[in-house]
């Protein structure tokens, strides 16, 4: 089974897909079971709703500009799956919450501008993060500490330190946000891919910076903007037209439903929780072909009458059904990246 792949273009989004798809129809490692997309599609829970809402518990909500730069900050370093098995997390948490939460606690206790972000060090990141005793995260907390100073630092040069007018730039357009996210190294997630021609190629995926179109849309959802109205920073036209953020998890998911099937040291490696190397043949196939694959069944949902569902729909479903024990239980890829 297959769709129209996008032409690479004018617009990041297409490129994701087309790139993924070329990726799905090459992959060596990593292939999509075609037989299995029609009765998955058709088991999967849509009419109980899939959309995603905003955890308060966990995410930091407070003025515009504070809750806009809360969540430029969260996307920014919201990577580290690699890492989070050994990361000390808080009571009851997984490594994302207990990261998500460090952050709210530490907007709750004044937020910081961009000078500060600019010159975070990583002696300061392990502490509001909760590592300071934890050597086996001093890698981790460097990189997060890289990711917040090139976020002060783009801040301070190009947007006179507010995040609001990086943003407001991007014109209610979530495929132009991750266009000026990727001026930031840290958000620039391409990877290199050498096809069955042997030929290299790109793989644009930008998984965080997709995902802050989503993030800001739930966390500005009824914070008053500068007029006192509802802020409009979170309106993004084309958030149906996101793919999934592609990391770890749905992967994870789609091979344990049998949507996904891994040649043989692959998931003999997965399965003896081996690291996956970045950037490796493997692992770029593990997100592409994942991105692909949810593409496909997004389009055989959206083939018979009822509301539209988008990829990032059926990722918040495909994730949230990844937290259920009988897919915790079974080792997913580790990776040490900045990527996810």
């Amino acid at each position: 089974m297959s769709i129209d792949a996008a032409p690479p273009g004018a617009d990041p989004l297409a490129r994701v897909r087309a790139d993924c798809a070329a990726v799905a129809a090459g992959a060596r490692h990593v292939r999509i079971v075609d037989d299995a997309l029609g009765e998955y599609a058709a088991a999967l829970p849509i009419a109980e709703g899939a959309r995603p809402a905003f955890d308060a518990d966990h995410h930091y909500r407070g003025r515009e500009p504070d809750t806009v730069l809360a969540v430029l900050c969260l996307d920014a370093i919201n990577f580290g799956s690699g890492w989070f098995p050994r990361l000390t997390k808080r009571p009851g948490m997984s490594g994302y919450f207990t990261v998500a939460s460090s952050l709210k606690d530490w907007f709750g206790a004044g937020t910081p501008d961009a000078a500060e972000l600019a010159a975070l060090t990583p002696d300061r990141v392990a502490e509001i993060v909760g590592q300071s005793d934890n050597a086996d995260m001093a890698e981790l907390m460097s990189f997060f500490a890289r990711a917040l100073n090139e976020l002060g630092t783009e801040l301070t040069a190009n947007w006179a330190g507010d995040g609001r007018a990086l943003v407001a730039a991007a014109g209610r357009s979530a495929a132009r946000l991750v266009g000026l996210l990727a001026a930031m190294p840290m958000f620039r997630d391409v990877a290199t891919w050498r096809g069955p021609d042997g030929r290299e190629r790109p793989v644009h995926l930008w998984k965080r910076a997709q995902l802050t179109a989503v993030d800001l849309s739930l966390a500005l959802d009824g914070v008053p903007g500068r007029d006192g109205a509802p802020s409009d920073l979170g309106r993004f036209d084309d958030l149906d037209r996101l793919t999934i953020f592609a990391d770890n998890l749905v992967p994870h998911v789609l091979r344990t439903d049998g949507l996904l099937a891994y040649d043989d040291e692959l998931a003999a490696a997965i399965d003896a929780g081996a690291d996956i190397p970045a950037g490796s043949a493997p692992e770029v196939e593990l997100r592409a072909c994942a991105v692909h694959a949810v593409e496909l069944l997004a389009a055989e949902l959206n083939r018979g009458p009822g509301r539209r569902v988008s990829a990032a729909d059926l990722d918040y479903l495909l994730w949230n059904r990844g937290q259920e024990p009988a897919y915790r239980s079974r080792p997913r890829h580790r990776t040490r990246t900045t990527r996810y």
